[in-house]
């Protein structure tokens, strides 16, 4: 017999959204290129050959959100360690809604996500370009 979850997704997204900002594609759409505000894609390598990416967006896998974010880690990345307003993604708003509330409770003071996510993005007729392999700093 499978174990019973004793919280579903449902549960988890619903909290999380109590804790970091989840905006609309119109909202993003009105921040989308504006100093002080980057947008971190959480989506597999995989969704972005596939489906494309929003240009200026920096591509983030999931799995190594809290390690790039975190000063301490070996694994951090200078792009979190600046004052910015970060707008998350993911294909559709529930990854990022999970992600958005880890770097909250680690401390990132300005964190939104967007409803809905790439697919909500594409459907609301943001601006999307082919996939281009790029390497970190």
């Amino acid at each position: 017999m499978a174990p019973l979850i004793k919280k579903g997704i449902k549960a988890l997204v619903d909290e999380a959204n109590q804790v970091v900002r989840e905006i609309t594609v119109a909202e993003a759409i009105t921040l989308y290129g504006k100093e002080g505000v980057q947008f971190i894609d959480l989506r597999d390598i995989r969704e972005l050959q596939r489906d494309g990416v929003i240009p200026g967006a920096y591509h983030c896998p999931r799995g190594m959100l809290e390690f790039w974010v975190d000063p301490d880690s070996p694994y951090a990345k200078k792009i979190f360690q600046q004052d910015l307003t970060f707008v998350l993604f993911c294909g559709g708003g529930l990854r990022s809604a999970l992600a958005g509330r880890a770097v909250v409770e680690m401390g990132l003071p300005d964190v939104l996500h967007i409803r809905g996510g790439f697919a909500g993005w594409r459907k609301g007729e943001g601006v999307i370009a082919e996939y281009i392999e790029k390497a970190h700093a």
